[in-house]
């Protein structure tokens, strides 16, 4: 599966276009997490443990779109895109969508 976040891939021809994917999770902050968070906002350097959060959902958010992809016969999605909201207290959702399309190299 090629995904991009570009209109087109070099050398590939838009031969179907599937229609939006999308795929998303919402994930909740966690104690031990605030509270290391907490003595790095008095110490500063990197949050890893909502580094961690956010790379785990990430990656969960552009499974489901993929298996949504793959399930309309697509074997790339064009246009990607993340985005987050927040939900509750405590709370967000990561967001991705693009367009699910089937490719086919160009013809020489």
């Amino acid at each position: 599966m090629i995904v991009v976040n570009t209109e087109f891939v070099p050398g590939r021809q838009i031969v179907e276009v599937k229609g939006l994917v999308q795929g998303s999770t919402v994930r909740a902050k966690h104690v031990g997490r605030d509270i290391a968070a907490s003595f790095k906002n008095i110490f500063g350097g990197e949050l890893r443990g909502y580094t961690e959060l956010l790379v785990d959902a990430r990656q969960e958010a552009l499974r489901r779109m993929l298996e949504q992809a793959q399930e309309l016969g697509a074997n790339g999605v064009l246009n990607v895109r993340f985005a987050t909201s927040s939900i509750t207290a405590g709370a967000a959702e990561l967001y991705v969508y693009g367009t699910a399309v089937v490719l086919r190299e160009e013809p020489a």
